[in-house]
């Protein structure tokens, strides 16, 4: 299954409201995964940019994107982005399909 990693903010009125009644969000993404067919692999809390940055398996990118968007409809989070990210194995792989593309490609500008 491909692997994402998202990272967002909360909203003031998010961080307000978990001050108030403090909850372990981990759960419910973890269940929106499980919704669309994936699993949560990690949520952490992070400092800096970001409030937040999860890791997830979802069957596809469509799947994905829609996991997203639901979170990002509720209201409690922005700026989410989301990557899709590889193995090392299968990135292997796409250098090796590359090594059989590159030579027919010419670059723009005929660099």
């Amino acid at each position: 299954m491909p692997i994402f990693v998202t990272q967002g903010r909360y909203t003031r009125e998010a961080v307000k409201g978990m001050i108030a009644r403090p909850e372990d969000r981990a759960d419910a993404v973890s269940r929106l995964l499980t919704k669309a067919g994936g699993r949560l692999v990690s949520f952490y809390l992070t400092f800096g940019e970001f409030d937040f940055l999860l890791i997830a398996e979802a069957p596809s990118e469509t799947q994905m994107a829609a996991v997203v968007l639901a979170a990002a409809g509720g209201g409690g989070v922005t700026d989410l982005r989301t990557t899709l990210a590889m193995t090392s194995i299968e990135a292997k792989g796409a250098f090796a399909a590359a090594a059989d593309l590159a030579p027919g490609f010419r670059s723009a500008g005929g660099v």
